[in-house]
């Protein structure tokens, strides 16, 4: 178990990013577990903070696994090594997709309130997680960046699948990552204080 908590975490991300500093780029945690990571990285960077909501869609029967993700903008990434080995028929995957949309809105608005999203035009747009398993939803992020205008996309997650980091090269132009586990199959495993992120703590950090 690598890592105390996600502060800590984030504090370790931040010092493998500081060659970043340079490119004054916006930070963006997915939420909710990403946000705590994110908020030491942008500390460390001296960046502005935003998240960039994305729903991960689980397999019905094994809700820890990811058989895809939607994003803003009708982003949308299916894993289909994960539908294949899983056979989740179609109206299985239209039905999480629906759920999955709803709660995508509801987040947005929930956690960003009245504020305008961060424009990321022409800027170099860095994703964080806490944890990467599948890849489904960082690449699902990574393209709601790129879909948003950012010239230079990096993820940048404490720990993730050699396979998901495989997966995510297509989707980034850079990728930072403290350790690997094949194991993984979600972020709580990799933390001493694995609690559930609230939303009023990712609402806090924000603000």
């Amino acid at each position: 178990m690598p890592f105390g908590g996600r502060r800590d975490a984030g504090q370790r991300l931040a010092e493998q990013l500081l060659h970043l500093r340079d490119e004054a780029p916006v930070v963006l945690g997915l939420p909710r577990g990403g946000v705590p990571v994110a908020f030491e990285v942008a500390r460390a960077l001296d960046a502005p903070l935003d998240v960039i909501v994305v729903r991960k869609l689980s397999v019905p029967a094994h809700p820890e696994l990811g058989m895809g993700a939607i994003g803003e903008g009708d982003v949308r990434i299916i894993n289909d090594e994960v539908m294949w080995r899983t056979g989740v028929p179609p109206a299985e995957l239209e039905q999480a997709e629906a759920r999955a949309r709803a709660d995508l809105d509801r987040l947005a608005h929930l956690f960003r309130g009245d504020r305008p999203r961060a424009n990321l035009r022409g800027r170099t747009a860095l994703i964080v997680d806490d944890a990467c398993a599948t890849g489904s939803t960082a690449a699902a992020a990574c393209r709601v960046a790129h879909v948003q205008g950012a010239t230079h996309v990096v993820l940048a997650v404490p720990v993730a699948t050699p396979g998901a980091l495989q997966r995510l090269q297509e989707s980034v132009d850079e990728l930072v990552t403290l350790e690997t586990d094949e194991d993984l199959r979600t972020a709580a495993e990799c933390y001493a204080e694995p609690a559930p992120v609230p939303d009023t703590e990712v609402i806090d950090l924000l603000n």
